[in-house]
């Protein structure tokens, strides 16, 4: 399956979404805020990025911005986990470089099926 990294600054919800993408049979590397999933995703480089939006240290925004600014990781579909549904904040994220946009709260299959759908867009 697919490498996954999770950038979520709350450990429950990303406890939930490592156990949900594990159990979907993916592998999981977790971070705590954008900065350090900037960093795990060059030294790692995933097949997908999922963060939240408002984190400490590096908002998902400004680490997906940067993300899409380096030529060895852009390619790396950065999809953004959020209970901001609002328009503005959508349309922000899909602006900075964003594959897709999950809003939360979200059940753990619907989750995995949006993961299959990304993926599956990527390699096609």
């Amino acid at each position: 399956m697919a490498k996954v990294l999770i950038a979520e600054d709350e450990r429950d919800i990303r406890e939930l979404i490592t156990f949900t993408l594990r159990y979907a049979g993916h592998e999981v590397i977790q971070a705590a805020n954008g900065e350090e999933a900037l960093a795990l995703t060059r030294e790692g480089v995933p097949d997908l990025i999922m963060m939240d939006v408002r984190m400490p240290k590096m908002t998902g925004y400004e680490a997906c911005r940067l993300i899409k600014a380096d030529d060895k990781i852009k390619h790396i579909p950065v999809v953004f986990l959020s209970a901001k549904g609002q328009e503005t904040e959508i349309q922000t994220g899909l602006e900075v470089g964003a594959a897709d946009y999950i809003l939360k709260p979200f059940a753990p299959d619907q989750l995995i099926k949006r993961v299959s759908e990304i993926l599956g867009r990527k390699s096609a």
